[in-house]
């Protein structure tokens, strides 16, 4: 059943989410998807402009749209404030501030206190149980459940007594707590390994959820820790949205913050490293997801050819159906994946869905990229739009590649430019290493 057009559901993605599945729409971490259809509560069908498909619902969060709700308070707080005496509206203004700092740290301190008594009843109600359990849960199952969550857990526990100790409590407005996550910015990479761990925990629980013996012993668990009714895929996931909101709230902060406050450039450094934290974990979890989806779908294609894809690549930037132009002038459809360091042309296999048949692949690191004007190309000798070359240097070989529309060209485009980038950083970071 999809969503009425007049009900719009928008979501933000938490993850990067890379796929080599035509049925699936691939994302970046902040994009805004509009979800069509969440009736199935793992895979919900969205778009993003042109692109539609099937994506993982555990790499998105329902969005809630506050613009028309703070335009709405803003217009009534001009209402109110239009016959006011300038000095009076200026100190209200002042105290407003101050409370509504105030109420962010609160917001802040409370939401720690909450996470840190989530992570309590996980570890407590649920992995100290199931280790008294060895027949049902040896040690690499309970790994591959709960990964590092008792790590977590304890970071969190002396995280939060750090936060609290910088509380003031009769004014919490002039709380400094900025410097408490500058601190402890480093420590948070721990949620890299929880984030990379976190479907495979999920793919452990749905295979035990069919075990009526195990799903009575996780209800028992829930009951016994007195813990809200949702499945432990549930309490799972908190972590990995946690370590997404950090730098949200930071930035909530750093509004109310006034420059001249001590707080200031400490909750301004804090945003910094927590946005790096955040980045920095996408960064990893993609790549882990990347390589093993590269993997796996090299060994679909049908009649490969050279040397493995992981050799050289580790990552899918852009996928999609273009024309090849051969020498003869005659135009090819073909399924093109864009790797860094290469190009890969397949054909579509129509007898299996979604199956390639492997026809050759472009060295990207001798290549230049040369976009064409609309009209005929006489190396060729075809008429073409929306069209570019690709041109391999050391072979002096051409590809000319026409796309359907000329949005569709500028994304090809702008692809090629991200290739030539993330190659770029991967050689930076290499040589930092």
């Amino acid at each position: 059943q999809f969503i009425e057009e007049e009900n719009l559901i928008f979501a933000e993605a938490l993850w990067d989410h890379v796929t080599m599945d035509t049925d699936e729409m691939g994302f970046r971490a902040g994009d805004l998807i509009r979800v069509t259809d969440l009736v199935d509560k793992d895979w919900w069908f969205g778009m993003i402009d042109d692109r539609q498909g099937w994506f993982p619902a555990t790499f998105v969060r329902l969005r809630v749209n506050q613009a028309e709700v703070e335009e709405e308070l803003t217009m009534l707080i001009q209402e109110e404030t239009e016959n006011v005496p300038k000095i009076r509206h200026h100190g209200v203004s002042y105290i407003d501030k101050n409370q509504a700092r105030a109420n962010v740290v609160n917001e802040i301190i409370n939401a720690e206190r909450e996470y840190s008594k989530h992570l309590k009843d996980v570890v407590e109600g649920y992995v100290k149980q199931a280790r008294k359990r060895p027949e049902m849960f040896p040690e690499e199952k309970i790994e591959t459940m709960f990964g590092n969550i008792e790590e977590i857990y304890t970071f969190a526990s002396k995280f939060l007594c750090q936060l609290e100790s910088k509380i003031n409590t009769t004014s919490p407005h002039l709380s400094e707590i900025g410097s408490t996550f500058q601190d402890n910015s480093k420590r948070f990479e721990i949620y890299s390994d929880y984030c990379n761990n976190h479907p495979s925990a999920c793919d452990e629980l749905k295979d035990l959820y069919r075990n009526k013996r195990y799903r009575h012993f996780f209800e028992a668990c829930r009951l016994l820790q007195d813990m809200i009714e949702i499945p432990l895929e549930g309490f799972l996931l908190t972590p990995v949205q946690k370590i997404c909101k950090y730098h949200l709230q930071l930035a909530e902060l750093l509004k109310y913050t006034p420059i001249d406050h001590p707080d200031y450039p400490h909750v301004k450094g804090a945003l910094e490293a927590m946005k790096k934290i955040a980045t920095l974990i996408n960064e990893r979890k993609r790549k882990m997801e990347s390589i093993e989806k590269i993997a796996t779908w090299q060994m679909s294609v049908d009649t490969w050819e050279g040397d493995d894809l992981l050799d050289v690549s580790s990552e899918l930037i852009y996928s999609g159906e273009l024309h090849k132009i051969n020498s003869s002038g005659w135009s090819q459809e073909r399924y093109f994946f864009l790797f860094d360091h290469q190009l890969v042309y397949c054909k579509k296999d129509i007898l299996k869905k979604n199956s390639f048949c492997y026809k050759g692949r472009v060295n990207l690191d001798h290549c230049e990229i040369i976009p064409l004007e609309d009209g005929k190309d006489t190396q060729y000798n075809v008429t073409v739009r929306h069209a570019w070359k690709v041109h391999n240097t050391q072979r002096d070989k051409w590809y000319l590649l026409v796309a359907k529309s000329d949005s569709v060209k500028q994304r090809w485009l702008k692809a090629f430019q991200d290739e030539r980038q993330r190659v770029k950083d991967d050689q930076e970071n290499s040589e930092l290493a």
